[in-house]
Formats: C-alpha cells, structure tokens, sequence
C-alpha cells in the first residue's frame, strides 16, 4: 500500500517525456553485436574459408575447361541453402520464446504503475524492485530500503543493504526488500552493456567436441594450401603435365582433404535441437550447453521447485514445549501481523500468508527480511523483536532438545518446520512452531528414475533440514537420499570437499557452500549442472559445466543461467538430455565418415609428393564417394534417436574409429597406384579401380558406425549402396564420375585389392578397438611397478 501511495505523489515521467527519450535513444535496449540477425546468418553461411577455397577450385576447372569436375559445387549450394534456411527457421522460434520471456518491470509514468518491458526503460524513469529482480539499469534508490547480491558483479556473494541515495548497478539483483529506484544510465551507457559481455565470455566456453571439430578444420584449411600448390607444381614441372590435368588431379586431392559438410552439420543439428526444445518451452541462452548437459555426470538440485511443486501448504500449528494453550491465539496473532509486516514474498511466505487471512501488521516496526546466510527474518517493534526461521537455527541447544520429539516427528514425514520466536538478552524463547507441507511434483519419480538409469547421480543441495529433505528426496525415488548431512556442521573448505562425494543429500546449505559443492564435484573430474531459482544460487550456476533454471524462479537466475525452463517443468530436463546425447553420439558417428575420407586424401596426397606419382582420382570421383559413403549417410545417421551417455573423449573416439579405414584404403591406393606404375595400367583405369577401392572401404567404415544395425541403419546402408550402384552401371552417370569401362586385368588387380582390403580393415579395427584399454593395462602397471 505505502509503495502505491507513494505512485500518487511522485508523478513519474510524462508520456512525452518518455517519447522525447526514446527518440533520443535513451532507453534500455542494448545492442548485442554477437546477435545472429537474418544478414549475418546469410553472410556467415557463403562467406566462409572453404567456401572461398571451393570457389577458386571453380574457377581454376573452368579454366582449365574441365566442366565435368564440378559435380561438387551442387552438393555445397545446396549445403549452404539448408545452413541459411535452418537456422533462420531456428531464429524465428527462438526470437519467438525469447519475446514471451521478456522481462517487465513495474514503472511510474504519469503518476501510475505500467508494466514496461525492460528494452522500453527509458533514462529518468521511477520503477519498482522487489525480491528476486534484476537491477535493469543503472539507479539510484529514492524510496524503500532492500539488500542486494553484487555476486555478478563482485563474485562475492555479500548481502549489500541499500537505502535512499544508494547507488543500484544494473546486473546485481534484490535479495529481499522492496524499493523505488530512478534510472540514471540504461543501455549500452550502463553497466549492464559491460556485465552481459562478460557474461558471455563465460556462458560461450567451448565444448569438448565444438573445440575438436573447429581444430579439425583449422587444421584442414591450413594443410591444404601447401600441399595443393606443392601438388600442382610437381604435376606440372615434374611429371610434365597440361596445366588442365595438373589442376584436375589437384582439386581431387584438396575435395577430399576439406571436411566441408562437418561444421554445416554440427550447427544444422544444434539448430534443429534448439527449435525442438523451445517448441516445448525451453529457453537455450547458449545452444552448445545441449552438449554440456549430455555429458554430464552430477545433477544438483534443489528441494523447492524439482522435486517439489513450487507451492507450499501451512498443515499444522504447534506449540512449543512449556507454552500454555492460552498462549495459542495470542501467538497466533503475533504471527499474523509478523508475515504482514515482512516485505518477502518467497513461497514460504505466501504459504502463511494464504493460511493467516488477516491483514493487520506491527505499526511503527523495524523490518529485515529473511537471508538466506542466517536463515532467518526479523521484525522489531516498540516492545519486542521477533524472528521467523529455522528451529535448528534461532534455538539454544537446550530448548532445540526439549523440543526435538516434536520437531522430528514432523520431519520425518518430510514437513519443513517454522519457529517464530522472541527474542531475549539471553537467548530465543519459541512461541509457536510451523509445519509446512512441500508436495512431491506427479512426475517425480519418473525423472529421477531416467537419470539414475542414464548413469547421472543427483545430489539435493538445499537450505532446509537435512532430515526433511532427505525424507522428500527418498519419497521421490533418488537413489542414496539416506545419506545426508547438515552443511552447517562443515567448516572448512577441506570439510565440504570430503562430504561432497560421500553423501547424496545436504541441508541447511548457504550460498557460499554451493559454489564450493560444485567446485569440489568438477575437482573430481565430474561433469555438473546445476539447477537454480534464486539470487543465491548464482554464483554455483556459474561455476557449474551447465546451468538450468526455473521459468518461475528469479529474474537473475534466469539470466545467469544456460538453460531456462520456462514453465517450470523439471521433467523437460529428460528432452533435454535425449536431445545433448543424440546429438553428441550422431555427430561423432558422421564425424568418423567425413575424417575417414580426410585422412585418407591427406595421406594419399602426402604419398603423391613423395613419389611424384599423379594424384590417382579425380573430382568427380571423389564427389560421388562424399555423397553415398558420407554425405548422405552421415545427415540421416544425425536424425537417428541414440541417448547412450559418451564418456569417451570425442576427437579420440573418431580418430581411432577413422584411422582403421583411412589407413586400409590409402594403402590399397597406394599399392594400386606403384603397380600401375610397374605394370603400365593407364591412368584412367587407376583411377576407376581406386573409386571402387575408396567405395568397399567407406561402406564398410558405413557399417561399423552404424552397430548395432536396426531397421533404419540398415535402409540407409542400403539405400546408399544401391545409389552407388546406379552410379556405376547407368552409362551418363557413369560418364559423369568418370567410371567408364576399364581393362579385364584392371578389374581383376581392383578384385584382389578389394578382398585385401576387407582382411585389412577388420584387423586394423580390432588393433585400435583395443589400443585404449592396452594403453590403460600398461599405464596401470607401470604406476604399481613404481609404486612397488
């Protein structure tokens, strides 16, 4: 009421005030030079590093006039129609969501409240911060007194009191109070612009397999252009060659040494996932946190609002031990006025709130809102002071005993517990005791039961009795919830890192120790995501690998997290753990293809310098290997559902994969290739016969991604296999590639070589299969041979 009585005093700017502002372009709208806009999304598409290479590669054949070598260039038109159009599709859901979860912010214009939404802020402008907001802009307090969270700003988690004339930084955020603020810089003018760069150095770390996957083509594109020109120069001047067929055996060589359709297939994948999480109201601030959470191996959760419901019920009234009958509705009363006096508004408050329906508050009463640091609140009056909190907490070791029958009683049934108390020179004399009931969400069970049977252990991080939170943890099916401890026990940084590992559950936790229990997991080398709702739990979301949360938490938590679920449903982190792990063993299974053929060009083009042989296949050879032994299998292996949690690294899993396949075929080439010369088979013939060699070893690296098979592993095999086929046997296509008929003894050397190959193949896979667990038998031994 006091705050709305103010609203009719102070007039707030005028409408035209604001418009005057907002044409000077003094509002609160930063502009993110980082943001994907429809231009930069096209631009980043055509203007890329292999693009330019492919389309001087063009150029050069069309100079030379060999026309027919240019059976790559649809394939990457078209690579990049489906980049640009995905992800367009994916920025408009996105831009969609991030419209509907727009924050607004309560605002005096024209002596009333509006709701302004926080880009339509302008300079000068009164507006309303209360529990849980984030400070917009840059302020100055005018009324009302509050504590604020500097932890984005200070990485301290301090609780700053704020009163008139104080100066609020935007980026921190209100712990509890309330308070009118007049903005004095917003937009890129205020310390938000700054705090949102920084935070994005942060949220935009690289993941395991984004960092492999750029190293691959940073490698790719620097090796290249010695080699090439190395490979031209020896065609030319060496082996005495047209300048059109030293540039035809050159571009062979480059096509296959660029993995052109890798990165279009890892951003085309995350922008897929992306738009089918925010179709089911999940927000994604950074699209690479998909993987992050695939990886993950500790889940830390909150008792409030993922296992529980976000709403509490008041159950029972209790009266403490040695407290007359009498004294009941007197205390009742005192509570009443307490909850009615106390600027919070946190569930638990709402929950007494919605039981005490009376409206009368302490007049001329001193008011300091619940802190999560001493979990309590305090209100002094004229007479007396009074505090709402933990039993454990506001209660002497003596009373806590007399009282711990009944206390416990209630806990156990999973009952969070209230004492209101008075305060004395000697200690706190309980007036009445609180149980509120917490219940468990429907779907419970059912997610905790998939994170256990995909190998993610939860661990409940939450500030209430450690007996109560273990009791609801065990009712919702998380394994080990027995095994609890009451964080306020530990007292070192040492204490928190030993009990990090050897309990599930922990109660009575402040803020501090959070950051610390997510440090202590990722010291252990644990991947850890961390879900939050509060100001609290800011600085853990950062620290953690991912941060999650809750569309019905704090306005800061949402911002500082990676992933908000934006209407609160916990059981969404399934879709998202699905959608990381799809993505993760997709990708690593089409990235096996694409290095196989990069590996082996590489090789092959390395072998031609040395012997200054001519590079054996052409362009259009090489095309029709990347489109059925690659291309195509690899985009339809991504769309395949595959939720098996990787812990392998990513870029040592598909090169051992690789390397079995690339190395079989570069020495079948190879041998093709001094037997020609030896035997004088023409250079037409040996490139047919290695086409096919090329092919025999990319279905079978086909078929080991794709174990074990199923009905659709199968069909793609299939369907890719019978295009070859057509390939090789209807004459224009054939003329095409380049695959016209070659001699009887040509084809009986590419027989022999072929059944090689397969011997060859089989036995490499077996050696690289095993060189990980070989590798790990002698490093073992070695370490007990020193320890001995």
């Amino acid at each position: 009421m006091r705050f709305q009585e103010i609203a009719n005093k102070i007039s707030g700017l005028s409408i035209k005030e604001v418009e005057e502002r907002l044409k000077n372009g003094q509002n609160n709208k930063m502009v993110d030079e980082n943001a994907a806009t429809t231009s930069s999304i096209i631009r980043q598409n055509i203007f890329t590093y292999f693009n330019l290479i492919f389309a001087i590669i063009s150029l050069l054949l069309i100079i030379a006039g060999s026309f027919k070598s240019l059976t790559f260039l649809p394939v990457i038109i078209i690579n990049i129609i489906i980049g640009i159009a995905q992800q367009l599709r994916s920025k408009k859901v996105l831009d969609q969501l991030n419209v509907i979860s727009k924050s607004s912010y309560q605002v005096i214009r024209d002596g009333k409240y509006q709701s302004v939404p926080i880009d339509e802020l302008v300079l000068d402008d009164i507006i309303l911060l209360d529990e849980g907001r984030q400070i917009p802009a840059d302020a100055t307090l005018v009324d009302g007194k509050v504590s604020v969270n500097e932890s984005l700003l200070t990485g301290e988690e301090d609780e700053i009191e704020k009163v008139i004339g104080s100066d609020l930084k935007s980026g921190s955020s209100i712990i509890s109070g309330k308070c009118l603020a007049k903005l004095t810089a917003v937009g890129n003018d205020s310390y938000a612009a700054k705090l949102t760069q920084k935070a994005k150095e942060v949220k935009h770390k690289k993941t395991d397999m984004i960092r492999a996957i750029e190293g691959i083509i940073k490698f790719a594109g620097i090796i290249i252009i010695p080699i090439g020109i190395t490979l031209f120069s020896q065609s030319l001047f060496l082996n005495h060659k047209t300048f059109s067929d030293s540039i035809v055996s050159t571009v062979g060589a480059l096509i296959g040494m660029i993995p052109e359709g890798l990165y279009l297939l890892v951003t085309v994948a995350l922008a897929i996932s992306a738009m089918k999480l925010a179709r089911k109201k999940v927000l994604l601030h950074d699209m690479k946190s998909i993987e992050s959470l695939a990886r993950v191996d500790i889940l830390c959760v909150d008792k409030t609002g993922t296992i529980t419901a976000n709403k509490m019920t008041v159950t029972d009234l209790i009266l403490p031990e040695h407290v007359a009958q009498k004294d009941l509705t007197i205390n009742q009363e005192i509570l009443s006025k307490y909850i009615n006096t106390i600027p919070d508004s946190n569930i638990t408050m709402l929950a007494l709130r919605e039981y005490f329906t009376s409206k009368e508050a302490f007049k001329n009463a001193e008011a300091t809102p619940f802190s999560s640091k001493v979990k309590y609140s305090q209100i002094k009056t004229e007479n007396a002071t009074y505090r709402l909190g933990a039993p454990d907490i506001l209660l002497n070791q003596d009373m806590l005993e007399v009282n711990q029958a009944k206390l416990t009683q209630y806990a156990s049934d999973g009952k969070r517990i209230l004492a209101l108390v008075e305060m004395t020179k000697d200690h706190a004399v309980p007036l009445l005791f609180v149980a509120i009931k917490n219940d468990i969400r429907a779907n419970a069970k059912e997610i905790f039961s998939f994170f256990n049977e995909n190998d993610v252990a939860i661990k409940v991080i939450s500030g209430d009795n450690p007996l109560t939170v273990s009791k609801i943890a065990n009712q919702a099916g998380i394994l080990d919830s027995e095994n609890y401890i009451d964080a306020s026990t530990l007292k070192t940084k040492e204490d928190i890192e030993k009990a990090a590992l050897s309990h599930t559950i922990f109660g009575r936790v402040t803020p501090e120790q959070k950051k610390v229990l997510v440090l202590a997991f990722k010291k252990n080398k644990y991947k850890v995501a961390m879900t939050g709702d509060g100001v609290n739990d800011i600085l853990a979301m950062k620290e953690a690998d991912c941060s999650i949360a809750m569309g019905s938490g704090s306005e800061a938590a949402r911002q500082a997290a990676q992933v908000v679920l934006l209407d609160s449903d916990f059981s969404k982190m399934k879709d998202i753990v699905s959608q990381g792990r799809q993505i993760i063993n997709n990708i690593t299974r089409s990235a096996t293809l694409f290095l196989y053929k990069n590996i082996f060009s590489m090789l092959l083009a390395i072998f031609s310098i040395i012997t200054i042989f001519t590079y054996p296949l052409a362009p259009t050879q090489v095309s029709l290997i990347s489109m059925f032994n690659i291309g195509i299998p690899a985009f339809l292996l991504s769309l395949e559902t595959n939720t098996v949690k990787k812990n392998q690294n990513f870029l040592k899993e598909t090169i051992l994969t690789a390397l079995p396949a690339s190395l079989t075929s570069f020495s079948a080439i190879a041998c093709l290739v001094v037997f020609g010369q030896l035997f004088d088979i023409p250079q037409n013939d040996i490139g047919i016969a290695s086409t096919y060699l090329l092919a025999v070893v990319g279905f079978l690296i086909l078929r080991n991604v794709s174990r074990p098979l199923n009905k659709y592993k199968i069909s793609i095999f299939i369907t890719c296999f019978a295009g070859f086929i057509i390939c090789s046997l209807i004459p224009s296509l054939r003329s095409l590639f380049m695959l016209n008929e070659f001699s009887n003894e040509s084809m009986v050397l590419c027989l022999i070589f072929a059944l090689a190959e397969v011997t060859v193949m089989r036995s490499l896979t077996f050696l690289f299969e095993n060189i990980p667990s070989a590798l790990s038998k002698c490093r073992l031994a070695i370490q007990k041979l020193f320890a001995d």
